[in-house]
C-alpha cells in the first residue's frame, strides 16, 4: 500500500487481497476458536516541533498491517504482519490455530452501529506543510513577546488518521476512520538563577483547525506562561499528612492512575486488582460516582466502535460509593459471564486488544469549589499534575504535582515546588469527604501506558478534598 487509498475498500484496492478472500481466511482460521479477529490498520501520522527558535523535528509516517486473533479458553494466539496480503495471512493462520481446541461456535460478534463520534476526514491532509510550519513560528514569536523573562519556548503540533476494519467469521465486518489531534505550547522563564517551566496542550478527535484559530493558540501560550511563572516563583512544599483539594479537570489523571486501571476486567478477572470480589459493595464515600465514557464527541479517548468491533458505551463503575461495573474486552466478559462494555484496545495491529479506559470521569457533587477551599485550614490545593506510579494489586501510588498551592486559613496561598501526593487507591476513595460541581474534562492531552501499549484517553473530575493525605515536600 502505498498513499492514502481513497476507495471504500481501503484495504484492498492496492493489494493482492480481496474483501472475499479476507472474510474467507478469517473464516477458516478462526473455525474452532471461542472467538477472535482480522484486525485491519492503516495509519498516518505527522510530528512538527518548532524549538529556540526554528524547526527542530519534521516527520511524517504511514503504517499499516493486519493482525489475527484466536482465543480458546483463556488462551489466545496472536500472528500480525506489516504484509496485508493473501499469503501473510494465510501464515498467520496457520500461527493461531495452534491455541484452538473449541467446539467450532464462535462466540456470537457485537452489535453493529451507525453512530459516528467524530469526522472521518483525515486531518494531517488537510492543512498543508508549510501552514503548519509557518503557525508554529507565529505562535513562538508571539509567546517569546509576552514577557522578558522568558528564556526558551517550544510548540508542538501532531495530527495522526488511523483507519481500521474488523472481520469476523460469519462475515461480519465493521470499520472506524478515527482523527487525533494535538497542540502544544511550552515556556522557560528565568529570574535570575531560578528557572520556572510550564506547559499547555490540547487536542481531540478532529481537525487541527479546532485547536489553532488566533484565539485558541494565544490563549495556550498565555497558560503556558502563566504556569512558567508560577513555578518560576514557587517555594518549597510542606510535607506530612495534611487535607488536599485537588482541582477540576486534569488531575482526573490521579482518579485514571490510582483508581481506574483497578476497574479494568483482566485485573479483576485474575483477582490481582485491589478492588477484585468487591461488586456491590461500597469502596468510596458517599457522594462519588465514576464513569467511563467512550460515548463523548469528539474526545481524545472516545470511539465509536472499540478494537474489537463493540460499540462505545457509558459504563458506570461506582455509584454514590458502590462497586457497580468494570470494562470489559471480549474476552475477560466472557469468562466473566457479562457483557463487553466497548472497552477493548489495541496500540495497534502489531497488539492484542485489551481492557483500557477510555474517558474516565468522576461526575459532579453538590459543593460549591470556594466552599471546599474554605472548609481547609491548612493543606494543599493541588492544580495539575506530572509523572506517577502505581501498584495495580496493592493500590499504592505517588504523584507528582506540576502546580500546587498551600491553603491557609481556608484560603490559596503561595505556590509550592516539589509537591508528591503517596497513598492508596481504594484508602483515597474513603477519604473523599467533599465534591464540587465543577467537573470539567481535560483538554485533551492524555496517553495511558499498560503492559507496553499507549492508548489516548480523557480523564474528567470536579474539585475534591481528600482528609489527610499524605504530601512529600522539598521544605526544611
Amino acid at each position: 500500500m502505498t498513499g492514502q487509498p481513497t476507495s471504500s475498500d481501503l484495504f484492498f484496492s492496492e493489494t493482492d487481497l480481496s474483501r472475499e478472500r479476507a472474510l474467507s481466511l478469517t473464516e477458516d482460521a478462526l473455525a474452532s476458536a471461542d472467538d477472535g479477529e482480522l484486525f485491519l490498520e492503516y495509519r498516518q501520522s505527522e510530528s512538527l516541533v518548532f524549538d529556540d527558535g526554528q524547526l527542530r523535528t519534521a516527520s511524517f509516517d504511514v503504517n499499516h498491517g493486519f493482525g489475527l486473533r484466536a482465543i480458546s479458553g483463556e488462551a489466545s494466539a496472536y500472528a500480525h504482519s506489516a504484509e496485508i496480503s493473501e499469503a501473510a495471512i494465510r501464515r498467520a493462520a496457520e500461527t493461531v490455530r495452534a491455541v484452538q481446541s473449541g467446539g467450532g461456535q464462535v462466540t456470537p460478534g457485537p452489535a453493529k452501529t451507525n453512530v459516528s463520534l467524530y469526522s472521518p476526514d483525515n486531518p494531517v491532509e488537510q492543512m498543508p506543510f508549510e501552514d503548519k510550519v509557518r503557525l508554529l513560528k507565529q505562535v513562538d514569536a508571539f509567546t517569546r513577546g509576552l514577557d522578558e523573562r522568558i528564556a526558551q519556548v517550544s510548540v508542538s503540533l501532531a495530527g495522526e488518521w488511523q483507519a481500521v476494519d474488523i472481520i469476523r467469521p460469519g462475515g461480519q465486518t465493521m470499520s472506524d476512520r478515527r482523527p487525533l489531534v494535538r497542540f502544544n505550547v511550552s515556556v522557560v522563564t528565568q529570574k535570575g538563577d531560578r528557572r520556572g517551566n510550564g506547559t499547555h496542550g490540547m487536542g481531540g478527535r478532529m481537525a487541527y483547525e479546532a485547536f489553532i484559530g488566533e484565539d485558541s493558540w494565544q490563549a495556550a501560550a498565555r497558560e503556558a506562561l502563566r504556569q512558567s511563572l508560577v513555578s518560576l516563583e514557587a517555594e518549597d512544599a510542606p510535607a506530612g499528612e495534611m487535607d488536599v483539594v485537588l482541582g477540576p479537570g486534569w488531575p482526573g489523571i490521579l482518579l485514571h492512575e490510582a483508581i481506574g486501571h483497578g476497574l479494568e476486567g483482566d485485573f479483576n478477572r485474575k483477582q490481582t486488582s485491589a478492588f477484585a470480589g468487591l461488586m456491590g459493595q461500597r469502596i468510596a464515600a458517599p457522594g462519588v460516582t465514576v464513569v467511563d465514557d467512550g460515548t463523548l464527541h469528539d474526545r481524545r479517548g472516545s470511539l465509536s466502535i472499540d478494537d474489537e468491533g463493540t460499540p462505545a458505551q457509558y459504563t458506570p463503575l461506582i455509584e454514590d460509593g458502590i462497586l457497580v461495573g468494570y470494562m470489559q474486552d471480549r474476552l475477560n466478559a466472557r469468562l466473566m459471564g457479562v457483557a463487553p462494555t466497548g472497552n477493548g484496545r489495541r496500540q495497534s495491529y502489531a497488539h492484542h486488544p485489551m481492557p483500557r479506559m477510555t474517558n474516565t470521569v468522576m461526575l459532579n457533587g453538590d459543593k460549591h469549589p470556594g466552599e471546599i477551599i474554605a472548609s481547609v485550614k491548612n493543606g494543599l490545593y493541588a492544580v495539575s499534575f506530572g509523572g506517577g506510579q502505581v501498584d495495580i494489586t496493592s493500590g499504592k501510588f505517588v504523584f507528582s504535582c506540576t502546580e500546587a498551592y498551600r491553603i491557609e486559613d481556608g484560603k490559596i496561598g503561595a505556590p509550592v515546588k516539589g509537591a508528591t501526593l503517596i497513598g492508596n487507591g481504594p484508602d483515597a476513595l474513603t477519604r473523599i469527604s467533599m465534591v464540587g460541581n465543577d467537573m470539567a474534562l481535560d483538554p485533551g492531552i492524555g496517553t495511558c501506558g499498560k503492559q507496553g501499549q499507549g492508548v489516548p484517553v480523557g480523564v474528567g473530575q470536579p474539585t475534591l478534598r481528600l482528609d489527610r493525605i499524605t504530601v512529600g515536600g522539598t521544605a526544611a
